[in-house]
């Protein structure tokens, strides 16, 4: 077979496996869960995004089908053609009320969400300001848009403001709410504070607190007790805490105006299924009549991170579903992990360019779905790979 790739990309795809960076990807048979059946066996799950147990609910599934043979599958062309379903327009109407804006917008993914938001509100020579740590979607946005990139370090709001300080023109401030690979919070009440003060707007991703944080799982926004008019430009994702999939842009009827003229990555786009709309509507009425899924989600977090502190378990600073385990060392890392998948436990190992060099870990995501003792039996089988696994420093 002849080769498909220029010499120089073949090369690139070599070092990248020979430094232990590859990615593959796991083949999961049946339905997504904490306990996911790949090939012949069955493993507990810390991988998934799940955060509230909804990706299998029977209500979700029953909610689609019955939708599905109610209006078919695909929506056939894009919301601005003949896509635009009622569906959808209950969807959004509802993404508004349950985030406390005027409108919503709908995309079919939260990467297209973030690039439409961000290169329709910046463009050549404007200045986009984003937390280091930002998700490659949030960063990627400011480079479609063509505008001047700077990248304040993690969780520094002073530098942000320093950094939009004394600038014209058109002013981002741009932020995760709960940043994916380490758990943590962005300092949002500062940073509100410093896009007032630069006039700035706000754009916070809020993929991983939706659903989770919060009293009523209204996210970072309500976690922190800010208002709509502190957070102008809210994304949000329905395929993490929500269970089903698509993403949501929440904000002023203004600013859904203007993206649905010129959000690029909204125009071109085929809308998602109507069918799953109404699936997604189903996960937002259930996440908010359902308060219990986040109060045992809050206590298995807790249980983990007391018993990872009692075996000295090297912890990020995290207070979230998301608990990476920081081992440094990719080879330690993917030797880690593969010892828990050897017990039947599956945990992502994440590993340069997602994260840092230097700082590859255990991404350990928790779900209401989790029994107690599937946390004790992570904790005793982690506790082991990393005994088995010492760092350079303890060899």
């Amino acid at each position: 077979m002849s080769a498909t790739l220029p010499a120089p990309l073949v090369e690139r795809l070599r070092r990248h496996r020979a430094a232990g960076l590859e990615r593959s990807r796991w083949v999961v048979d049946g339905a997504q869960g904490v306990r996911l059946r790949l090939g012949d066996r069955t493993y507990l799950s810390f991988a998934s995004n799940d955060y509230l147990g909804l990706a299998a609910d029977g209500r979700l599934a029953a909610a689609l089908a019955e939708a599905a043979r109610r209006v078919g599958v695909g929506a056939g062309a894009s919301h601005l053609i003949a896509g635009h379903h009622r569906e959808h327009q209950a969807l959004e109407e509802a993404l508004a009320a349950f985030t406390g804006r005027e409108r919503a917008l709908l995309y079919s993914s939260g990467f297209q969400a973030n690039l439409g938001v961000i290169a329709a509100l910046a463009g050549a020579g404007d200045l986009v300001v984003e937390d280091r740590l930002n998700h490659a979607s949030l960063l990627d946005g400011a480079l479609l848009a063509r505008a001047r990139l700077r990248r304040y370090p993690h969780r520094d709001a002073a530098a942000a403001g320093r950094l939009l300080a004394g600038r014209g023109g058109a002013k981002l401030l741009v932020t995760d709410g709960v940043f994916s690979m380490d758990g943590d919070l962005a300092p949002l009440p500062e940073l509100a504070r410093v896009a007032r003060q630069q006039g700035a707007v706000l754009v916070v991703d809020d993929a991983h607190g939706l659903g989770v944080l919060g009293r009523t799982g209204r996210g970072v926004v309500e976690h922190f007790a800010l208002d709509a008019a502190s957070v102008p430009v809210l994304v949000g994702t329905l395929g993490k805490a929500f269970g089903t999939a698509g993403a949501f842009v929440a904000g002023s009827a203004e600013l859904v105006d203007y993206l649905i003229q010129f959000s690029r990555p909204y125009v071109y786009t085929t809308a998602h299924p109507p069918a799953l709309a109404a699936a997604s509507r189903a996960a937002l009425a259930i996440a908010a009549a359902e308060g219990w899924r986040r109060e045992r989600l809050s206590a298995l977090v807790a249980r983990f991170r007391q018993g990872a502190a009692q075996q000295g378990v090297p912890l990020a600073d995290s207070t979230t579903p998301i608990q990476p385990v920081l081992l440094g060392g990719e080879a330690r890392c993917l030797a880690v992990a593969e010892r828990l998948r050897a017990a039947g436990i599956l945990v992502g190992a994440i590993r340069p360019p997602t994260v840092p060099r230097g700082t590859a870990r255990l991404r350990i995501a928790l779900s209401a779905a989790h029994r107690e003792e599937d946390v004790d039996r992570l904790l005793e089988a982690l506790g082991a790979a990393l005994d088995a696994v010492p760092g350079e420093e303890e060899t």
